[in-house]
């Protein structure tokens, strides 16, 4: 029989909705942005009070195991004490002062040392400024302006790469964005995931105009989908042949599948990174960079200009630096969070498969196999939403969406991923 249960039925959720009521007046549709709205899987979105290890607590008290983790970032849990010590270190000699610092020094160069393929590294403040920072080197550094980009890959809210975009775009039923003039989006040429033949394709149709090819190595904005055999190393020879620059977004990925990122875990060179997430401790920092030959084109000492205030504040820098000394001194961290998220994704779900590349995981809800944009679209996103809500009733916090990865960290206890499976299973037994 189908689940009974609807959005909000059975928890209090009484002053988030009173929030998201007052939000609604002053902020365009009570949150600040559109993947937390819940407009995929009903009801309201809930207003978080405080987490801690695992859990978040909302404004009405209801306390759930998180495996949203902030999106990403989150790989330690909530407050860590190694993130919450720097922070506290840091706001005894001020928050920002738009000149430069040692740390950020210290950043750039733990960062080059975990990752070798970024020689140079410019910090920035989001994910959207670094790859949209990328993506500017690329052409100035080749002279040529076109990009190949790929379905269901998202890569912030540059106006030139919301062609297909997946995630929010995905969840509101939104192909395109409004207010992208049509020659910035002429720019991008959008070819499915894991579709070398796609990508040949566009660069005979092209010769000599392709500045970059930008990828998520491991998409989490479509849902994981993890890169088929051959895909990325194709991507290498194809970009070195025609003298494009390869970039990887690991946004998402990066410091989360492995702890040099995608590139490290799949053995594959990019020229160009943009790194976000847990470099940040959970504080708003990115960062770009790759060969010195491609990042000396930056200002001041290149012609390409990129600037931001905030960028390197102390705060964000000192926060990103504690993260990811940790994981340098701890590697054991991969290894549990992959037997974690093994467990976590272990039970056969009728009628659903099961992606996962470390500690992602997507739960679509299909019998076929999920490889690219066009089959997860293929899930059932009603039946998702049911499942959404049975587990949020359960004090299980996913992904208010299909087409968002989820994500373990070190604070999900193997007593929390039990309970996770035995709410998930009372789902499909009730069907």
């Amino acid at each position: 029989m189908a689940c009974a249960l609807q959005p909000d039925k059975y928890m209090n959720k009484t002053r988030s909705t009173s929030l998201l009521a007052r939000a609604s007046k002053v902020i365009p549709g009570g949150v600040n942005s559109p993947v937390r709205a819940f407009r995929s899987v009903g009801g309201g979105p809930l207003f978080i009070k405080r987490g801690e290890g695992c859990r978040m607590i909302d404004e009405d008290d209801n306390s759930f195991i998180d495996y949203v983790g902030s999106w990403g970032p989150l790989i330690l849990g909530h407050k860590p004490k190694c993130v919450i010590d720097a922070i506290n270190a840091v706001l005894e000699i001020g928050t920002s002062f738009g000149a430069p610092t040692e740390r950020e020094i210290v950043l750039a160069e733990a960062i080059r040392d975990a990752v070798p393929s970024m020689e140079m590294v410019r910090l920035v403040n989001s994910g959207t400024e670094a790859a949209m920072s990328a993506l500017r080197v690329a052409r100035g550094f080749t002279g040529r302006d076109l990009c190949i980009k790929f379905e269901g890959c998202y890569h912030g809210h540059v106006d030139s790469l919301l062609v297909k975009a997946g995630s929010g775009l995905a969840t509101l039923g939104l192909s395109d964005s409004a207010g992208v003039p049509a020659a910035f989006a002429a720019t991008t040429i959008s070819v499915p995931f894991n579709n070398l033949a796609a990508v040949e394709e566009a660069f005979a149709k092209h010769p000599g105009k392709i500045a970059s090819v930008m990828v998520e190595p491991v998409a989490g904005n479509m849902g994981c989908v993890p890169p088929a055999p051959g895909f990325l190393e194709g991507l290498r020879k194809l970009c070195t042949a025609n003298g494009t620059l390869l970039i990887f977004d690991e946004v998402m990925c990066g410091f989360r599948v492995a702890f040099g990122g995608a590139q490290a875990r799949y053995g594959v060179k990019p020229d160009m990174t943009a790194f976000g997430k847990i470099i940040g401790g959970g504080l708003p920092i990115a960062a770009y960079g790759g060969g010195a030959e491609v990042m000396n084109y930056v200002a001041p000492v290149g012609p390409i200009y990129q600037a931001g205030t905030l960028s390197g504040n102390p705060l964000a820098v000192s926060a990103g630096l504690a993260m990811v000394t940790y994981l340098k001194e701890h590697p054991e961290v991969y290894t549990t969070l992959e037997a974690r998220t093994a467990a976590l994704c272990s039970d056969e779900l009728p009628g659903v498969t099961v992606n996962r590349v470390g500690s992602m995981f997507t739960f679509f809800f299909t019998t076929e196999p999920v490889f690219d944009y066009e089959s997860a679209k293929k899930a059932d996103t009603a039946r998702f939403a049911k499942f959404f809500n049975h587990m949020l009733e359960r004090g299980i916090y996913l992904a208010p969406s299909q087409f968002e990865a989820g994500f373990v960290g070190m604070a999900h206890l193997d007593s929390d991923i039990d309970e996770t499976r035995a709410a998930a299973r009372q789902f499909f037994e009730a069907e």
